[in-house]
């Protein structure tokens, strides 16, 4: 007796599989938009090389780098007596090397990677887990690991000018890596690292008004009380030897700091041309102030001065130069010149330091003006939303940037301290006195300019 499937569930055995099927093909094309559009944010989401910036990038690091060597070097060289120019060449040019290498080994990773808010971790320890392909925003993570490593390289430099022609060589280069480790690459990370202390508090610092100059500055301030005047200071002539140097030198510095600021955007856009044209503006305005500055109080403007006050502009607008407008930079620039003029003069008679080249009332007291400033004149048209300071309607950010620059001082003045003293007493500081009236090129290094 053969089975016969009713009419009704014979159909039904035709209908549902038609039915299953037809439904499955639904599903699937109303799914495939939101896949899509998934797919294109992923691919959106994910950073993408692009070889314009990256371009600029390795040119910016470059001209940071020529910031210190030959710019740095032959700026303090100038200023210092004959008989310790080559010392101080050897420091800015031994700074670059030492740096160099604790930055990739160790430096980086600390100050760029998770951790806590005031120090990162080790997960790029000789930047380990980077390969050609690994990116950083639109620019290879190797470029922007050298483009901050020129940045850790300059500021330790800049110290060298505080405690210009009387500290040992060895205790030197042990201070840095040091005060590098300990002082550097903490601010680093709290100003501009992943989950850092003073970036989750709003600080605005565009190029290193804090991490670089106020660092260095209070740094040099510090080192100048600790180890002490030089022999001579204020009785004798300890005028600079060769103001040619130094001018060539403040000019490599003016031209160096295109890739200091605009660099600073991370890539080839109009954020960088406007963080250029807020930076030669400034430095301009500077130079201007200071030298006419002078020119009143003292009957006679000099070369001095007017490199001075160009490198006290380069300061100031630094934090500022992609969060305020042409108008800001200009203020900015005109009054850096005469409040780092009072820095070099008044203020360095208040403190009682012998800061030899001026390290503290150029860097530390621009660095401060430049970071408070920003909090004025910020405006979000350059900055972006979120980016505005007091004129622009946000007054919290004034004190955002006042709080930054108590916790930078803070940090560096204690740090820089117990270093400076833990090297004195255990190894010494500072050459003999036979050896700073020979002078530091031939106590310590064995030669002089003439052999």
């Amino acid at each position: 007796m053969t089975f016969k499937m009713p009419r009704i569930l014979s159909s039904a055995a035709v209908a549902v599989p038609a039915l299953l099927a037809s439904g499955l093909a639904w599903a699937e094309e109303a799914a495939a938009p939101a896949a899509e559009a998934a797919a294109e944010a992923a691919t959106a989401a994910a950073p993408v090389l692009n070889s314009g910036d990256t371009a600029w990038m390795l040119v910016s690091s470059l001209l940071v780098l020529m910031m210190t060597i030959p710019g740095l070097a032959l700026f303090y060289g100038g200023m210092v007596r004959k008989k310790n120019v080559l010392a101080m060449l050897m420091q800015n040019f031994m700074i670059t090397a030492l740096v160099s290498v604790i930055w990739f080994v160790i430096g980086y990773s600390l100050a760029f990677t998770e951790g806590s808010p005031y120090i990162g971790g080790l997960g790029r320890l000789m930047l380990g887990g980077v390969d050609p392909s690994t990116l950083s925003g639109t620019i290879p993570e190797t470029v922007f690991a050298m483009f901050q490593g020129t940045f850790a390289i300059i500021t330790p430099a800049l110290i060298t000018g505080a405690f210009a022609d009387r500290m040992k060589f060895g205790p030197m280069l042990a201070f840095i890596v040091l005060w590098l480790l300990g002082v550097y690459v903490p601010v680093a990370h709290m100003v501009w690292g992943p989950g850092g202390l003073m970036l989750g508090m709003g600080t605005m610092d565009f190029a290193g008004g804090t991490v670089v100059h106020i660092n260095a500055g209070v740094a040099g301030l510090v080192a100048a009380l600790v180890i002490g005047k030089r022999k001579g200071y204020g009785t004798e002539h300890l005028a600079p030897h060769n103001l040619v140097l130094s001018m060539i030198g403040a000019s490599m510095l003016w031209v160096g700091w295109f890739g200091f600021n605009a660099g600073s955007a991370l890539a080839a856009n109009g954020l960088a041309g406007y963080a250029m044209a807020n930076t030669h503006l400034a430095t301009a305005a500077a130079a201007v102030s200071w030298t006419f500055a002078e020119w009143m109080l003292k009957g006679k403007p000099s070369l001095l001065g007017a490199v001075s006050g160009a490198v006290a502009g380069l300061v100031a607008i630094t934090p500022a130069c992609g969060f305020v407008d042409l108008k800001g930079a200009l203020i900015i620039g005109l009054l850096a010149g005469v409040v780092c003029l009072w820095g070099v003069t008044g203020l360095k008679k208040l403190t009682g330091a012998d800061d030899a080249l001026d390290c503290f009332g150029v860097h530390g007291v621009g660095g401060m003006l430049g970071a408070i400033l920003t909090g004025v004149f910020a405006v979000a048209s350059v900055g972006g939303e979120g980016k505005s300071g007091l004129l622009d309607g946000n007054a919290g950010q004034l004190v955002t940037q006042l709080i930054s620059v108590g916790i930078t001082i803070a940090w560096t003045a204690i740090g820089s301290f117990i270093i400076l003293k833990v090297l004195d007493l255990t190894v010494g500081l500072r050459v003999t006195e036979e050896a700073e009236r020979e002078g530091l090129d031939l106590a310590c290094h064995g030669e002089t300019i003439h052999s």
